[in-house]
């Protein structure tokens, strides 16, 4: 389920999510603006699989339409366990070597543990 839809979802008040969000991760990676055709395919098949095996709620990417070669995270996942089993999941191996190879500037990650939420 993507972020939006989870958000969505919460503020239309039509249920209870079967999985309460409590580890929000947002960060970015920085390429060279040449890369980006090169990273997208590996981008797209680590985020596949971050998506079908890790029990993430939500897992977003999207390349910053203002800011060439920057790649934005948002991520939501139930427990700190959760996103740690993911760090260390065998599809993040190949991402990361991939990552390296086509130039990876830079990375910056922030995990936020959750208290409560409210709609703004």
């Amino acid at each position: 389920m993507a972020l939006l839809d989870v958000l969505g979802y919460l503020i239309s008040g039509e249920g209870v999510l079967n999985m309460e969000v409590k580890v929000a991760v947002f960060g970015y990676l920085r390429f060279p603006p040449e890369s980006m055709e090169a990273v997208r395919p590996y981008l797209m098949k680590f985020v596949e699989a971050t998506r079908k095996y890790d029990k993430c709620i939500a897992y977003d990417v999207a390349e910053d339409l203002t800011d060439p070669g920057l790649i934005r995270f948002s991520e939501l996942w139930p427990s700190d366990e959760s996103l740690n089993a993911h760090l260390v999941a065998p599809h993040i191996v190949p991402w990361r070597e991939a990552a390296k190879m086509l130039g990876l500037i830079e990375r910056s990650f922030t995990a936020y543990n959750t208290v409560k939420s409210r709609v703004v």
